[in-house]
């Protein structure tokens, strides 16, 4: 017996390093590792402006095609064998970028890498989750979404580096990388879950649950959309928009990406504490805080609490929304696995409609300050469907 349990709590973590694996290697790198390469697309002569930035848009639009159908491939094949061959696309992705062939042949690859990243979002925390004892599945959630975080703190150290060497040399670098998770997290992923069937909740019960979590659809699009103007224009408000220069606006994305390396676990630990609900809760009016804050105060103290706040946020909300869609659709995995699906592709949504609208607004406008207070907004709005949510069910859901 007391060899029996240190091997399944090995298993578990096993496990949870496969799913941080893949959070890694497809949206740490696949997507994040493009932004600081996309200058150098277009000053070494790869492609010109408009249509390197159209190569970042298909990795975008795979992420939302892979959403999709990640669960039609799961009810056809084994999700262990989909995780596998969604990293190793990655991988052939990047070192397909590395020869530029055509626009086309790049989009092609852009978009296959976003398509397994929307999969392997869907897929991998639903897989090894239900493996994981419940009182530590906000901490495993946060360990697996810490991959995004990685990511985002890559694309501001190790990408710069790899470039001094060329963009061939870069992109191969990145495959490799991607190879050597793709092959550490291979034999941890755990067998599909069985489904079980258990006497559910019927009548108004069911209902408040449904629109409990239609509610948490429109929380999690509304959120992402709120996150728009830290994600996109941290730097160039710093750099431009308070005269600071480069320099100092690079320093606060290195605080971002410091934020969602930490923000993931952070938050999860504390789910595990008081609830995914409540901890929702907290995190959305820390949000709203975080992104309102450059409008009323542009210090430095008050910036790096602004940039470190919405970094944790970007990977840290979601598995504080996956222990909530796990809340609201218990003991089903494959209905938690739709339920997520559907999230993702609410959180894809709102990511694209806020990149596109308030890129519109400042095109028209050029001031930074309506963009940050129109998010923070966003983020009250979904605080306050949440609480209605809230509100209307009976007992906590």
């Amino acid at each position: 017996m007391s060899d029996r349990r240190p091997a399944s709590e090995l298993r578990v973590w096993r496990a949870t390093l496969a799913g941080l694996c893949a959070t890694l290697v497809g949206i740490g790198l696949a997507r994040f590792g493009y932004t600081p390469l996309l200058p150098a697309l277009i000053t070494r002569g790869w492609f010109p402006s408009s249509q390197a930035a159209y190569l970042g848009a298909a990795n975008l639009a795979g992420y939302l095609a892979g959403a999709l159908c990640a669960r039609a491939l799961a009810r056809r094949l084994s999700a262990r064998l989909i995780l596998r061959g969604m990293m190793l696309l990655v991988s052939v992705a990047f070192f397909a970028c590395a020869t530029p062939l055509s626009f086309a042949w790049f989009f092609l690859w852009r978009f296959a890498s976003g398509v397994a990243g929307g999969a392997l979002m869907v897929l991998a925390a639903p897989t090894v989750l239900p493996h994981v004892p419940a009182a530590r599945r906000g901490l495993a959630g946060g360990a697996i979404f810490t991959g995004v975080g990685l990511g985002i703190a890559a694309s501001g150290t190790l990408v710069p580096l790899l470039l001094q060497a060329g963009l061939v040399q870069t992109w191969c670098g990145l495959g490799v990388l991607s190879l050597l998770l793709t092959a550490l997290a291979w034999g941890g992923w755990p067998p599909d879950p069985a489904s079980v069937t258990v006497a559910g909740p019927t009548g108004g019960r069911l209902a408040l649950r449904g629109f409990a979590l239609r509610a948490l659809y429109v929380e999690y699009a509304l959120n992402a959309a709120g996150l728009v103007p830290h994600m996109v224009f941290l730097v160039d408000f710093v750099a431009r928009g308070l005269g600071r220069g480069i320099e100092p606006g690079a320093r606060y994305w290195v605080v971002f990406g410091l934020g969602a390396v930490i923000g993931p676990t952070l938050a999860g630990s504390v789910a595990d504490r008081i609830g995914f609900g409540p901890a929702l809760r907290v995190a959305l009016a820390l949000q709203a805080a975080a992104v309102l804050l450059p409008t009323v105060a542009t210090d430095a103290g008050s910036l790096v609490v602004s940039s470190l706040v919405a970094g944790a946020a970007v990977p840290g909300i979601v598995p504080l929304v996956l222990g909530r869609v796990h809340d609201l659709v218990p003991h089903d995995p494959e209905g938690q696995r739709a339920a997520w699906s559907v999230t993702t592709m609410a959180f894809a949504l709102g990511q694209a409609s806020g990149a596109y609208g308030f890129s519109f607004l400042f095109a028209r406008g050029g001031d930074y300050l309506p963009l940050f207070s129109l998010a923070a907004a966003c983020i009250v709005l979904a605080l306050a469907i949440d609480l209605v949510a809230r509100l209307a069910a009976p007992r906590p859901i």
